[in-house]
């Protein structure tokens, strides 16, 4: 089209100008948005933020780790409505140290009442492998410890940035088989042993399930999946819908994956980009426990979905109106108390298939 005269010209211009703001808006209208929490599942997010938690990616590393957490919070919402810490507290710990070319790895064994010996289950805690330890993560090893009447070997591994990428693979690997050949002496039998994680955990759980696999090690009978870290991109569905959502948004997914990798390129490895793999014909059957407000939804979607494609028996499900962190918190979430019942049943049934 041609325009003989200026006037023309800044009427066009005018209303192209005013096409593009109309398209703008109209993306920003379909624009996925961001769930709300549920009451108690809010409460919790309050709590936190009066505790006087921030962004991770508005901190440093130390600050990260000195920081309130989602179990601080969920620990003091519980004591603010006096709900008792029993059955739970039943459950007796033990801490020990699981040897290492690193030195050494911490680790906590939770054991149930009872005579056994105890089914087993191998737990790698969350945090972006970057800050949290097995003292934040406590409810969850406890809980699945009392539900599936199983012993509950909750492991620490080292910490990015000190120790980049693979460093707490490896540990998770060191500790797994470390279980396998010593849980008799705690009374647990290694014939029924599972591996649970809760997000940079899940993976851990995840890749110790294809590395038994691979190197023809006792193999799990189940694996835990709780909104496991999955994928390399950060343009899925759910990290658009929930790139500001709290206490995990985009901004502090990219925090983590810096502080844990040499470069971010490094985050298309195998053991972090799991759905980039063809090799999961074979592991153990899984458990997927997802969040509907969490950037890593769709990550555990996908992951799960590869497993079924691959042959593996999964059962998914994903709880709504909960934010990433969720799991854990059953005495003051009935969604978290829900996901915590699905993950015992599951384990339960698995260990029941065993001779």
């Amino acid at each position: 089209m041609t325009f003989p005269n200026t006037r023309l010209k800044t009427v066009a211009l005018s209303l192209a100008l005013t096409m593009g703001s109309a398209t703008a808006l109209l993306a920003q209208d379909t624009a996925p948005e961001m769930a709300k929490p549920t009451a108690p599942m809010q409460a919790v997010l309050d709590k936190l933020q009066s505790l006087g938690a921030k962004p991770f990616s508005t901190l440093t590393v130390p600050e990260a780790r000195g920081q309130a957490s989602p179990a601080d919070a969920a620990k003091a919402v519980q004591w603010e409505q006096r709900v008792s810490s029993n059955p739970e507290a039943q459950v007796t710990t033990k801490d020990i140290t699981i040897p290492s070319k690193a030195g050494g790895l911490a680790a906590r064994v939770y054991t149930p009442e009872g005579k056994g010996p105890f089914p087993v289950v191998v737990y790698y805690h969350g945090g972006g492998w970057v800050v949290a330890d097995i003292n934040v993560y406590d409810s969850s090893p406890r809980a699945l410890s009392l539900g599936a009447k199983a012993i509950v070997v909750s492991v620490e591994y080292r910490h990015a940035p000190e120790h980049k990428f693979p460093a707490a693979h490896e540990d998770a690997w060191t500790a797994y088989k470390w279980v396998v050949e010593n849980i008799h002496e705690m009374n647990g039998n290694a014939d029924k042993i599972a591996v649970a994680g809760e997000s940079a955990g899940g993976n851990l759980a995840a890749n110790v399930a294809l590395m038994a696999k691979e190197m023809k090690v006792k193999q799990p009978l189940h694996q835990l999946l709780v909104y496991p870290v999955a994928g390399a991109d950060m343009n899925t569905p759910s990290y658009k819908e929930n790139a500001e959502a709290k206490p995990l948004g985009k901004a502090d997914m990219e925090w983590f994956v810096k502080n844990t990798t040499s470069s971010m390129d490094e985050a298309k490895d195998p053991r972090i980009n799991l759905n980039g793999r063809s090799d999961l014909a074979g592991v153990a059957p899984a458990t997927v426990i997802l969040a509907q407000i969490d950037p890593l939804r769709s990550d555990g979607e996908t992951y799960a979905g590869k497993l079924k494609d691959a042959g593996v028996a999964v059962n998914m499900k994903t709880f709504e109106g909960v934010t990433h962190e969720f799991f854990g918190m059953g005495k003051v979430v009935p969604e978290a108390k829900q996901a915590e019942d699905l993950a015992v049943a599951d384990l339960v049934a698995a260990f029941g298939k065993a001779k």
